[in-house]
């Protein structure tokens, strides 16, 4: 073969076994927006030609009656090379035909896709057949191509492992969107999607943020964090920034080598509060931890305004571990014997759980019986015993039929005196009131927990929360007990001193701050709902912790003089909030709403009232991101390093938080997409999904029965 003749490397690169001799000529331009037709040079006589592959096939290979002049130039030896390479180019396509798996479709949709799909070359071959034997409704609709189409994306599903869940991703239908509209379009490779794509998504990520992040000069924000260990044992600390419009992934740090000691803690969270700007920063949240307090000081101590704030659920957790598992230790002998008996009910119920599920027949026996999973809730999780028994009171009746059945009778083959012993447990009515006490009396404590368990502001409702759980606890306690409120209750004292022994550990004077600044505690309606209720400047402990949080946002005495003459005029109702709409709107309004209707005569107290009013109360929005990471750095991909594991966080988390902000969110096929999945499938019945509660960390048996239909009406 002459030189001439021989193919660029673009052209080599860009070969097509489907049509082989394309490498021999020139592309030069595509005429029109569609078909194939394309203006082309020939390699061999140079000569400029426009048609489709079927012209250049036949001007090659010096095919009369297609339109278009032999080539002059092509030689024997020229003829033979092209036959060769059109030999081979057919020879892999029926190898790689023979590799494929065939898809389940009919004989009929398969013919009409590659009708569809290969004119050109069906048409090269014998140009009678180019119409093709194709139905006008099939022709009109492609209907064969959709069928193969969307057999191809069920198998990518079903081979990589991907969620039915993700069917609802709005981006998901948005790709195939945007590729229908790109004939020829290859998707992005391995290579590509974890490396420049992934950059080149998260520095459009980080633009997005942007606006949300210029609010927090005004609105304020929270640092929160915590640790967690990946798949390879690592140790990494997540810190992310929750203001009033969702929480925000920042960045995770891997600390391998590091003592994570509350130096080291306290010099990261001082670093992120000089990226975001000290004065935009109102908390650090982190959990109890003796490290984290001690760093959460050296915070305060640096910047006096930023206050170390614990997470209120980590400590309501802490609270109903000491009421539910008291520990042996003898300085606690008083406690023991007053709520050992719980232990004793959570260890039976343990018991039959276990017993349960660890023998294949009896799980097989309990699921006839039984619609809803036994929960195997680890002891780390927030409130673990109320949701193991608050599981097994919803499951009564099903264990209490399983345990009087017949194949319960007639099963012998393993331990016949424990299954006799979980039996009369389970009719036991005695272990059954006790579950219902312990669920009764911890309610208040659990609603508490579910309500601080979220993201939403609600550092501001702290202080009024503890007091009205306290209450409710001891109320339920006096009824159990036959008794008055005059009269003394050992068991409610042992209870009502371990909750206040965490809350005077966990409070800070901002709980007092933010409370004396929700208008709704100054309100007649607030006040009416219980006889012992005063607004918070008649509290002589929310006064205290008050002042000292002005102490700290205002160094001048004049400063602080002016600030506390703008709270006596709010919190007295005078003068400009003296008007009939601002005393109304106290209890009407969100608090929020309020201060930025009727605050602007007080502008220092209502600078610091719309910060305070938009902060969470607890670092749970960390908790989740740690699900998120275990979900991307899992151990099918323990090889990613700890950066890219980062980035693939930051875009996962912060897309979440970016879409939840769209009118969209709640509308169409994808409302609410990101949340629930494939994890309650078993549940599914007659077109419904499985709602998971996003902004909680709770994993509650209300979960797993709660269903919501094609109109997103959620029932029970």
């Amino acid at each position: 073969m002459s030189s001439n003749s021989e193919p660029s490397s673009d052209q080599q690169n860009n070969q097509d076994d489907n049509a082989p001799l394309w490498r021999f000529v020139t592309k030069e331009a595509k005429l029109g927006k569609g078909g194939g037709n394309i203006a082309f040079q020939c390699n061999f006589c140079r000569q400029i030609y426009k048609g489709s592959y079927y012209r250049v096939k036949a001007h090659l290979l010096k095919i009369k009656g297609a339109g278009v002049a032999s080539c002059t130039k092509v030689t024997n030896e020229n003829l033979v090379e092209m036959r060769r390479v059109m030999e081979e180019a057919e020879q892999r396509v029926k190898q790689y035909n023979l590799k494929q798996v065939p898809l389940p479709t009919s004989s009929d949709a398969k013919f009409n896709f590659e009708n569809s799909c290969s004119s050109a070359s069906v048409s090269a071959i014998d140009p009678k057949r180019r119409k093709g034997s194709i139905g006008s409704i099939e022709k009109a609709f492609n209907m064969g191509a959709r069928e193969i189409a969307d057999s191809e994306i069920a198998r990518m599903f079903y081979t990589g492992g991907l969620s039915f869940h993700f069917a609802r991703n709005p981006y998901y239908a948005r790709a195939f969107k945007t590729v229908s509209q790109l004939p020829g379009y290859v998707p992005p490779g391995y290579n590509a999607l974890r490396t420049t794509l992934l950059q080149k998504e998260k520095s459009n990520i980080e633009n997005l943020l942007e606006p949300i992040k210029k609010t927090w000069n005004e609105k304020g924000v929270s640092i929160c964090s915590d640790g967690w260990s990946d798949a390879q044992r690592r140790p990494l600390i997540n810190i992310m920034a929750v203001s009033e419009s969702g929480p925000m992934f920042l960045k995770a740090i891997n600390c391998e080598g590091e003592t994570k000691d509350n130096h080291f803690i306290a010099d990261l969270l001082i670093n992120t509060i000089q990226e975001i700007g000290p004065q935009k920063v109102v908390q650090v949240i982190t959990d109890n931890a003796a490290a984290c307090k001690a760093a959460g000081h050296i915070v305060e101590a640096k910047f006096r305004h930023i206050f170390w704030t614990p997470c209120v659920v980590h400590t309501l957790n802490l609270a109903l571990k000491n009421i539910c598992a008291p520990s042996t230790h003898p300085r606690y002998d008083d406690v023991m014997e007053q709520c050992g008996w719980i232990s004793r009910v959570s260890s039976d119920a343990s018991f039959i759980k276990n017993f349960i599920m660890n023998h294949a027949m009896r799980l097989s026996m309990y699921n006839n019986h039984c619609k809803l999973k036994l929960l195997s809730v680890a002891d780390t999780r927030f409130a673990s015993t109320i949701v193991m028994l608050k599981r097994f009171k919803t499951i009564k009746r099903g264990l209490e039929q399983l345990v009087i059945s017949e194949e319960w009778e007639m099963y012998k083959e393993d331990d016949v005196v424990k299954a006799k012993e979980v039996k009369d447990k389970i009719l036991n009515e005695d272990f059954w009131m006790d579950v219902d006490y312990i669920l009764s009396f911890t309610a208040p404590m659990y609603e508490m927990l579910r309500l601080a368990d979220t993201d939403k502001p609600c550092l501001h409702n702290i202080y009024e929360w503890w007091d009205s759980m306290i209450e409710k606890v001891k109320e339920v306690i006096y009824k159990k007990e036959h008794k008055s409120f005059t009269e003394n209750s050992r068991f409610f004292d042992i209870v009502n001193g371990i909750l206040v022994e965490r809350w005077t550990k966990s409070h800070t004077p901002l709980h007092s701050l933010a409370h004396s600044l929700n208008p709704s505690y100054y309100s007649q309606q607030w006040l009416d709902e219980s006889h012992d209720r005063v607004p918070p400047h008649r509290d002589m402990d929310v006064v205290r912790e008050r002042k000292k949080c002005f102490e700290r946002y205002f160094s001048s005495e004049v400063e602080r003089r002016q600030v506390n003459e703008e709270y006596a005029i709010f919190s007295a109702s005078m003068e400009d909030f003296s008007s009939s709409d601002s005393i109304n709107d106290m209890w009407y309004m969100s608090p929020i709403k309020w201060w930025i209707v009727h605050g602007t005569s007080a502008p220092m107290l209502q600078s610091i009232a719309l910060k305070l009013l938009g902060q969470p109360c607890s670092s749970s929005c960390c908790e989740r991101n740690w699900s998120t990471y275990n979900f991307i750095h899992s151990m099918k991909r323990n090889k990613l390093t700890p950066q890219r594991a980062e980035d693939l966080v930051y875009v996962h988390n912060n897309l979440r938080l970016l879409s939840r902000r769209s009118p969209n969110y709640n509308e169409g096929e994808s409302k609410m997409w990101d949340i629930g999945g494939d994890g309650f499938d078993s549940m599914d019945i007659e077109n419904a999904g499985i709602l998971e509660i996003a902004n909680l960390s709770l994993d509650e048996p209300e979960l797993e029965a709660m269903l919501f239909d094609s109109e997103g009406n959620a029932s029970l």
